[in-house]
């Protein structure tokens, strides 16, 4: 896989992930709705460092592991194409029918630092994050590249595309959360996305050291 290849490949599933409804996006939605679009850009600034932050962590403990263990390379490359198959057949076969912010109904008086923490914890004390890094970007990574520091740009892309996404969503909190609800698109959304993720699952299944 070539360098342009890999990137343009990334971008793509990368994108459909990004908007894809989920606990961030329900976060971002419910802040901008009900606190303000500060403190809406607070949680988005904080959800996206801690992606930025499981990211460095993952690359530079992945690259010294896949180069200095075959065994090591094989048990990570059999757990992530499981854990990629498990959560593509779940959002393929059971699409959500909704979609609603999730959590917090009454609104508490934050500081906008309170948002960005909040935000930032919501994704460091979630290890499938950190998991599904690791699943997902080596198979982005072209032949000749260090596997740790292209993972590590990699997942700074995917943090530029979860800013532009917020902001997105900030600046249209009413319609999109209006979109968002309606059953077909957020089944469809899932199908996509969950077929795309068995592609992966294959991908990775197949990959050699």
């Amino acid at each position: 896989m070539s360098l342009a290849s890999a990137l343009l490949a990334y971008l793509l599933a990368a994108s459909l992930l990004t908007i894809t409804p989920g606990v961030d996006t329900a976060l971002i939605l419910r802040t901008a709705a009900l606190e303000g679009p500060k403190r809406a850009a607070m949680a988005a600034l904080g959800i996206n460092a801690g992606c930025l932050l499981w990211g460095a962590a993952v690359a530079l403990g992945l690259g010294a592991l896949l180069a200095a263990s075959e065994p090591a390379f094989n048990l990570l490359k059999w757990a992530g194409a499981i854990y990629l198959l498990w959560l593509g057949l779940q959002m393929l076969l059971k699409p959500r029918h909704a979609f609603g912010p999730a959590n917090a109904a009454e609104a508490e008086h934050h500081g906008q630092l309170g948002w960005f923490i909040k935000g930032l914890l919501g994704n460091l004390l979630n290890p499938k994050v950190g998991v599904f890094y690791v699943s997902f970007l080596p198979q982005f990574v072209p032949a000749g590249y260090a596997v740790g520091s292209f993972s590590f740009v990699l997942a700074c892309i995917h943090v530029l595309l979860g800013l532009l996404w917020a902001a997105s969503l900030i600046f249209a909190t009413r319609p999109l959360a209006a979109l968002l609800r309606r059953g077909a698109l957020v089944q469809w959304l899932d199908r996509v996305t969950g077929s795309l993720l068995l592609v992966f699952a294959v991908g990775l299944a197949l990959a050699k050291r």
